[in-house]
This record gives C-alpha cells, structure tokens and sequence, in this order.
C-alpha cells in the first residue's frame, strides 16, 4: 500500500467575535503546523463579498503564507482565472515563485468564487470569461515557457519559471479538460461531492500525458474533523454543519462554537441539503478516519487528500491536523 499524501485546504474564515485579521493569523499559525506535521502542501483560495472568509487576495495571502513558513508548498486552491487576465496572473505568480523558488502551486477554478452581481464587478461586466476558460490556462502556460521569449507580450517575472499548473473543479467539465491538458485536477469534495467518482473516472480514462505530468495525478478536497474520542469529534462537527446551513439558507455567518444539536435540528429540507453538501466529511477519531479514509482513497483512487478543518477552537483545529496525520504517517 503506498503511502497516502496529505494536504491542507484553509480559506482564512472568520471565527465569531473575530476579525479578517485574527483569521489570517489562524491561517498562518495553521500552515505553520501542517509544515511541521509534513504536509506536502497548504492552499487557500479566492472568495469575493463574503464577510467571513478572508482570502479574497489570495496572491497576496499565498505571499504571506510563504514569508512565515520555510519549505511547504504554497498555492491557490484556487485562482478564479475568468475573474482575471491571465497576463496579470502570470506576472503575481511569477513573482512568488521568484521570492519562493521551487514553493507555488498556482491551481486555476472556472467558477467566480462569488454572486453574480459580484462576478459582474470583478470582469468589468464581461461575463462571458467563463467561456475562455480552457483558452486562458493555455495562454498561462505561454506566458510561462521559455520559448516565449519571441512573443510581443511577456511575463516578468514569470516567463521560464517552473510553476506547476492545477486544474480545480466540482464537475465532469473540469475532470476532461484536466485530462486533456495533461495536468493534475484537485476535486472539491469538501463541498460539492455530487459528481467525484464520475470526474475521477473520467480523468483517469482519458488522460493525456503532457511536459508537467507523465500520469494522472488526482487530489481530492474533505473536510477532516479529528479528535481524540469519536464522542468530541461528534461534537465539534456542528460547527461545521452550522457553517453549510448557512450557506443553503443565504444567512452567512462567521465560524461559530459547536452546539448540543445542529441549528436546523427540526427542519427536514435544511437538513437533507446540508447532508448532501457534507458528504465528502470524515469525522472521529484516529482509527475511525484511518478505516474511512482509506476505503475512500481505494474507491476513488486518491493521490493526495487534502483536508480542510472548518473547527472553531484552534487548538482543536490543529490537533484535528495531527490525529489525521498520525492516521496516515509520512512514509
């Protein structure tokens, strides 16, 4: 059996009676832990008016993410690329990578991140972006190849640089056009499990080996809630599923202590719509997530989990990290 790399996914939330920035420091303190627990790597990813997630700049928060640790790898989990040109992507990336050698994944999303309205903002209302997806990944790898050293338009820093390119995604749509491109697709199980052994079949079966990638290499995104007894671990799921109630009702609020009972305890179609959302979560304690996981990684054929921690404690949160890993030793 090999040995099952693991990851760590933080979108900088906001903890109730909190601030954007207490919830950027939880999230360096968070990448600090996972580097010395050997994670491969920690990403955070790009959200748009949402008041209690703090990783709207993501390029700027990678950065930080960098200058506080000293080896783990840092990306984006990912860049909303119709949301930007992908000249200006190439020249933030490029400028990382230059400060942090060797250290930037740069994993690029189709949806907007956000609202509509919102998406409207960001694209200067050119909403047909979304469209160009495949064309604009394309476009990155130009500005990134030495061999664009005769083109009129070029990346600096950037051009030349070894910036490994993920595609991210929650459909079938994603898994072809990662196969196509021959590129590793990092799925996002932790939220919208719908379609994932259809996207990881798909991948697999038609993947096309590329310059980056000889074979599929395929991540898929869960959320981990570990404790020291299955009885806490229970508990401090709520705050979690408190969290995606939020969501499907349109009522966001930030990540709030565990409760007795759910919020919607009572309300069937909260439920049923939260349950759905959650499915792609492990929850107990070491031996219970080592049993579970690994039946998932066997059925899906799993690379890399990469574990997000939706926990409001953080030290709590940080141990939940440990007991995964302790679960999964590094080989």
């Amino acid at each position: 059996m090999k040995t099952l790399k693991l990851s760590a996914l933080d979108l900088a939330p906001v903890l109730k009676g909190g601030n954007a920035q207490e919830a950027i420091q939880n999230t360096v303190e968070t990448a600090q832990k996972v580097e010395s627990l050997g994670y491969e790597r920690i990403w955070v990813a790009e959200h748009h008016n949402m008041e209690y997630i703090a990783s709207s700049a993501t390029a700027v928060l990678m950065g930080h993410l960098a200058g506080n640790t000293k080896s783990i790898k840092i990306g984006s989990g990912g860049i909303m690329l119709p949301n930007h040109a992908p000249l200006v992507v190439a020249e933030q990336m490029g400028t990382l990578a230059s400060i942090y050698p060797n250290r930037i994944d740069l994993g690029l999303g189709r949806a907007p991140g956000t609202d509509q309205l919102t998406a409207m903002a960001l694209r200067r209302n050119n909403m047909n972006t979304q469209f160009y997806f495949k064309d604009d990944v394309l476009a990155l790898q130009k500005f990134f190849s030495k061999n664009n050293y005769t083109a009129k338009v070029r990346a600096f820093p950037g051009e030349g640089l070894e910036i490994p390119i993920w595609i991210l995604g929650s459909s079938t749509d994603s898994a072809y056009l990662a196969a196509e491109l021959g590129l590793p697709y990092a799925f996002a199980s932790h939220f919208a499990p719908a379609q994932l052994a259809q996207a990881s079949q798909i991948y697999r079966e038609n993947f096309k080996a590329s310059e980056q990638l000889s074979s599929p290499y395929f991540v898929t995104c869960v959320n981990i809630v570990g404790a020291d007894s299955n009885e806490d671990a229970e508990l401090l799921k709520t705050s979690l599923f408190n969290l995606f109630a939020g969501i499907v009702t349109n009522n966001r609020f930030p990540l709030s202590p565990p409760t007795e009972v759910p919020i919607y305890d009572g309300i069937p179609e909260i439920e049923r719509a939260v349950n759905s959302m959650v499915s792609g979560t492990f929850i107990g304690n070491k031996e219970k997530l080592k049993k579970e996981i690994q039946e998932f990684v066997d059925t899906y054929q799993v690379d890399e989990l990469m574990g997000i921690s939706y926990i409001y404690d953080l030290g709590k949160k940080m141990r939940s990290f440990e007991i995964l890993r302790e679960a999964f030793p590094k080989g």
